[in-house]
């Protein structure tokens, strides 16, 4: 099943957040298969890469959906790369085409003839520029019928890019016809009882791997997708109202800001209608995971995974409550618990993760950081730290990458970051070593605080305490400073090495107070 199943029915595909522009299914399948039609003529088979360079929209699932039933890879670019980043994906990815709109003609600039010589097809949707062509123009005379040789493509994913440079990860085409049975995602959304003609409420940026995967899910299984442009907490309350959404996926910083919402405006909205939401992509403090079951019920569940897919595991709302902090049992491949000798951990004891048996990965034309990811006995990790409990459930403690080492002492932030997350005049943290003359490092909390006029010491003190009084003395920041906004990706990841080389670099070239990178 996918688009053309639907056709023929009045069902809504996709409504757009803030317009309210619908687009059916059989227009879904009508512009995917002009643009297929398109992309035929100028050269591209199956196997070929299609760059998507879009922000939310009512045409992105027409590209991404063209490149998937015609046997070719698609490739979302995060919208907010820079000219150079965008060039470095296009070209890492080997993409022949890329769609594009003018609302990001600024990055879209910067692949010109000259320095993405690969591209064959430059199309812009809602104006041109340069060297490229009309979107509109260019696909309005092609036939809307599908092509005689349908077949499975897939989706060539960049990793988010948290620790350095994305990492392209392709896999084998499986040569199968275009089908539901093969697709992973489905079998999850059926797990979860999303139903055919669900409504599902898509929060996140699609150019990130769930959003893409399980909104293309909902597609095969004749869903409504109900796309925000972008996540506002009110307006994502709303809309689960106006639409009687079914169902959700969201990430652990959206339930903070609906969180920090007054009771009366969380309780003006009538959120009913759902009957799972699932949460992902970075860890959830368990007060904030309690918080909303207290609010939304006990249909809030979790699943851990990568972008890689070495493995994933999965817990429902009531076995959470259960297993507090938990995300879960083995849903794909069996994880163990290593420590620094690649011996394997008892419960309770944090190691490094890594999975055995799960989907198989290559990292695109780097095989040193793929071999990187395994160990001698094939496992596969991507720096996950965390531990398993009696019952065999899974338990996240941080990554590798964010290890604080103060005094000889190995501190995980995640903790005091979840602590800080709770204390009522914090709209997000983030825990990081700082340098340090005499213990190597030590730890610092930046915090973007909910009322910016409340950034200054007296806050700095009482965030101290406040985790001084929770959490041993070690694990808390001697010192706190104020941003106005986090490095923090839409996916709810936060980029700690922005702010790691931000205060590396003034510790490297100065000493002097005046030369703080942050109020605080």
């Amino acid at each position: 099943m996918y688009p053309r199943t639907w056709a023929d029915t009045d069902r809504p595909a996709i409504i757009m957040g803030s317009t309210g522009e619908t687009v059916s299914y059989r227009e879904l399948d009508e512009r995917s298969n002009r643009l297929v039609h398109l992309l035929r003529s100028r050269g591209l088979g199956k196997g070929d890469v299609v760059g998507v360079l879009l922000e939310n929209n009512a045409h992105l699932h027409e590209v991404t959906w063209a490149a998937r039933r015609s046997g070719m890879y698609f490739t979302p670019i995060n919208r907010h790369l820079t000219g150079p980043e965008v060039e470095y994906i296009v070209a890492n990815s080997g993409a022949k085409a890329i769609v594009s709109s003018h609302v990001l003609a600024d990055a879209a600039a910067a692949l010109t003839p000259q320095v993405a010589p690969a591209l064959q097809v430059r199309l812009m949707m809602g104006g041109t520029i340069p060297s490229w062509e009309s979107y509109e123009d260019a696909t309005a005379g092609q036939s809307s019928e599908p092509v005689d040789d349908e077949e499975e493509g897939d989706l060539l994913q960049y990793s988010s890019g948290t620790t350095g440079r994305p990492k392209g990860i392709k896999r084998p085409l499986s040569g199968r016809p275009i089908n539901l049975e093969g697709d992973l995602t489905v079998l999850f959304l059926r797990a979860i009882g999303f139903p055919e003609g669900g409504i599902y409420l898509n929060p996140a940026p699609l150019y990130h791997t769930a959003p893409i995967l399980w909104t293309m899910g909902v597609h095969r299984l004749g869903g409504t997708v109900v796309i925000m442009e972008r996540f506002e907490p009110e307006q994502a309350l709303a809309l689960i109202g106006q639409h009687q959404v079914t169902h959700a996926q969201f990430v652990p910083s959206m339930f903070v800001r609906m969180l920090k919402l007054d009771e009366a405006t969380r309780q003006k909205y009538d959120v009913s209608s759902l009957q799972t939401v699932v949460h992902a992509a970075a860890p959830c403090p368990v007060e904030v995971k309690e918080r909303m079951i207290e609010w939304w019920g006990p249909i809030i569940s979790e699943y851990y995974g990568a972008t890689e897919g070495m493995g994933a595991t999965f817990i429902t709302a009531p076995e959470w409550l259960g297993h507090k902090g938990s995300v879960g049992k083995p849903l794909q491949g069996l994880p163990h618990v290593l420590d620094e000798a690649g011996q394997e951990l008892s419960p309770g004891e944090p190691g490094q993760l890594w999975f055995e048996g799960g989907v198989p990965f290559e990292y695109l034309d780097d095989p040193s950081k793929t071999a990187a990811t395994r160990n001698d006995q094939g496992w596969v990790s991507v720096g996950d730290v965390g531990y398993r409990d009696a019952d065999g459930y899974l338990y996240l403690t941080d990554r590798v990458s964010n290890m604080i080492i103060s005094g000889g002492v190995n501190i995980y932030p995640q903790e005091t970051e979840d602590l800080l997350l709770t204390h009522p005049a914090v709209m997000d943290a983030a825990v990081i070593g700082v340098p340090d003359d005499d213990l190597g490092e030590v730890v610092k909390a930046v915090v973007q605080p909910v009322d910016w006029a409340q950034a200054g010491p007296a806050l700095e003190q009482e965030l101290i305490e406040f985790c001084r009084t929770r959490l041993a003395k070690y694990k808390c920041p001697r010192s706190v400073d104020f941003d106005q906004q986090l490095p923090r990706l839409e996916n709810g990841k936060l980029l700690k090495r922005l702010l790691r080389d931000r205060y590396r670099a003034v510790a490297a070239t100065a000493a002097a107070p005046s030369a703080a990178p942050a109020a605080g």
